[in-house]
């Protein structure tokens, strides 16, 4: 069972899984309420473009089946940037953002955000006030949509079981 963002308070040892759930958090959050939540927290740091944010098109592709042959799907739009974090040690670390649509402002925050997600010095601050109430966002937006979603249902039942 994977952590929930709230309960991964320093950054473990291999990155890869914890990173890709925050990223996914940080990605997927609307743009107005990142950069609430990330403008107190980003501005107490400064941070080099080593990709300028862009904005461009990916060609999303897709198996047959789910599992037989590649094909391609059709283009998304992608806002991406690459920054990087140089903390008072020298330390160095790249932060990268990836984002559907062209909001290159929210691909920056989020470049900027999983840079100091890295750093164990600001990774439990930016969890705690970014991330985790991101995630709490989502899951309830998700819910009021299945909520949504589950009034317009329709059930079909076609075959009655037979009573003996």
């Amino acid at each position: 069972m994977n952590p929930t963002p709230a309960e991964q308070a320093s950054p473990p040892g291999d990155l890869q899984p914890a990173r890709r759930d925050w990223l996914r958090v940080l990605a997927r959050a609307r743009g107005t309420d990142l950069a609430r939540l990330a403008q107190p927290v980003l501005q107490d740091f400064r941070f080099e473009p080593l990709r300028a944010p862009e904005a461009g098109l990916v060609m999303v592709r897709a198996r047959i089946g789910n599992s037989g042959d590649r094909f391609n799907l059709g283009e998304a739009t992608v806002a991406r940037c690459v920054v990087r974090h140089r903390a008072a040690d020298g330390s160095v670390v790249a932060g990268v953002g990836h984002v559907l649509g062209t909001d290159t402002a929210h691909a920056e925050r989020v470049a900027c955000l999983d840079a100091l997600l890295q750093r164990p010095a600001c990774h439990a601050l930016v969890m705690r006030s970014v991330v985790q109430p991101l995630s709490d966002i989502d899951a309830q937006r998700c819910a009021a949509e299945r909520a949504a979603t589950e009034t317009s249902r329709v059930r079909f039942y076609t075959l009655q079981p037979e009573n003996a």
